[in-house]
């Protein structure tokens, strides 16, 4: 029986060097996967491709004219709820990095990254995977080491806080569990522990559930952020 092929991941590529777009037009149009549906220099132009179409993900740089791309990010999210959004900029910034994540962006991801990775990105990305460049994800992680801590409020605190003294203890975690916590916090790809640990990407992938769910963390931003603060790397 012949089974109808898997529909095509659209996107929408929004980077205002025309030279570059194209290349990377050129690279994704070589992955049967994927299918540039439309292109935008800025996030106006973005916006009135939403307007026509609503692609899977949408590859944001940051560095824009007029609107910075993490600034746009409310409004394409608008335009498109259901689309994802993937940073694609130069920009190393851990500033600009944790703004992204606050504003609703779904990963974070340097030019100089292969080509294999950003396809295999786009694809996590849309499954729901929150993917970070390891170096960007150390960055960050540091940062957040030399944040002077806030007193604790009423309010909820950010996405991207560290969780408070009082959450849960990384006691609940077996000795296999802290030590993929250490990994990630470190900035290691499910890829990359399976090979430090000669165990099994799928493997892996349910360690990280669990730890998120006993830790009660949605992100593994949030499992390298948790292991900083709890003094644990």
């Amino acid at each position: 029986m012949n089974h109808a092929p898997a529909p095509r991941i659209q996107l929408l590529l929004v980077d205002d060097h025309n030279l570059f777009r194209r290349g990377l037009k050129a690279l994704l149009a070589q992955d049967e996967r994927f299918d540039v549906t439309c292109e935008a220099g800025d996030i106006g132009e973005a916006l009135r491709c939403l307007a026509q179409q609503q692609p899977d993900v949408i590859l944001l740089d940051n560095h824009l004219p007029g609107v910075r791309g993490v600034e746009g990010i409310p409004a394409l999210k608008d335009a498109a709820p259901r689309a994802r959004i993937l940073m694609l900029t130069v920009s190393e910034n851990a500033d600009d990095l944790a703004a992204a994540l606050q504003a609703g962006a779904d990963g974070y991801l340097l030019k100089t990254v292969e080509s294999d990775q950003l396809a295999e990105t786009i694809v996590k990305v849309l499954d729901g995977e929150s993917v970070i460049s390891p170096e960007m994800l150390t960055k960050l992680v540091s940062a957040f080491r030399t944040r002077p801590q806030a007193p604790v409020t009423e309010t909820a605190p950010a996405p991207l806080e560290p969780p408070r003294a009082g959450g849960p203890s990384p006691d609940l975690l077996s000795p296999r569990e802290r030590e993929i916590l250490l990994l990630i916090a470190r900035g290691d790809s499910n890829k990359l522990i399976a090979r430090a640990l000669d165990i099994a990407e799928t493997t892996v992938k349910i360690h990280v559930q669990h730890i998120l769910r006993k830790l009660g963390l949605s992100s593994r931003v949030q499992a390298a952020v948790y292991a900083t603060s709890h003094r644990l790397v």
